[in-house]
């Protein structure tokens, strides 16, 4: 609409209403035109980070040597998650095989990632939680799949303190489910709290505080406001659910209402 009415005023002041009606349809013709290139690059844009996400994820999964059936699973909840259908699932289903390959080269594919989010931190975040998610199916993270996972953190500007955290809030999310009215273990409690970034020690008010400031951070919402894209939301979703879940496990632990 702004293209249609900048080039009517022009036209009218040019050409009195013969040039009116050229500039207005010259202003469609330029906001159709533009539309289409906005939205063919959002798709490319998109089908790019697909590719780089699924061919990162095969690396990883592969980094121990074996890919479990559990991993596989994983990579499936993903495709799921992310609403994948036709072409696009095709496509990341190819992107995952070829990431399993001895000759796939990680760091050009880390780069090539980085570049298309173009560093926003929350899309950073939710991608490097699908990794986690996957190679953590099968129930612990392997030193390799660890490794691996620190070294895409650091290409992408995070550090092994992100990677340690995002897999304590995972393992406090996926430990299984304690009784009603029973403490949960010491070493998931442990990684509850590593998970809301606190030790401990923390008082009842700093643990609130720790609460309060993660799960604002990782609303969809404000997430969305930040330029996530829509077909991530279901992962920052399950983001908000894990931290749910270990801020319920300290809660329980130290009785705080």
């Amino acid at each position: 609409m702004f293209f249609i009415v900048i080039g009517a005023m022009i036209g009218a002041i040019f050409g009195g209403f013969p040039g009116l009606f050229f500039g207005g349809l010259l202003g469609y013709v330029v906001n159709v035109a533009l539309q289409h290139s906005i939205i063919g690059g959002l798709r490319v844009a998109q089908s790019q980070l697909i590719d780089s996400t699924f061919a990162i994820m095969g690396a990883l999964c592969k980094a121990d040597n074996v890919v479990s059936r559990d991993e596989i699973n994983a990579v499936e909840q993903a495709f799921r998650m992310l609403k994948l259908q036709g072409e696009q699932l095709e496509q990341a289903k190819a992107a995952f095989n070829r990431g399993k390959q001895p000759g796939f080269d990680l760091d050009a594919a880390v780069d090539r990632f980085a570049r298309i989010s173009r560093g926003r931190g929350p899309l950073l975040q939710l991608f490097l939680q699908l990794q986690v998610m996957a190679v953590a199916a099968d129930g612990r993270i392997d030193p390799a799949e660890h490794a691996m996972l620190v070294r895409i953190a650091r290409r992408l500007g995070l550090g092994e303190a992100d990677v340690s955290q995002l897999e304590a809030l995972l393992r406090a999310a996926t430990g299984g489910p304690s009784a009603a009215g029973r403490a949960p273990s010491k070493d998931r409690l442990a990684d509850a709290y590593a998970a809301l970034g606190i030790t401990p020690a923390a008082s009842a008010a700093d643990i609130k505080r720790a609460y309060r400031k993660l799960i604002s951070q990782n609303h969809p919402d404000k997430l969305a406001a930040r330029g996530l894209p829509e077909s991530m939301r279901a992962v920052a979703e399950e983001r908000s659910r894990e931290i749910n879940s270990a801020y319920d496990l300290i809660k329980t632990a130290r009785n705080i209402k």
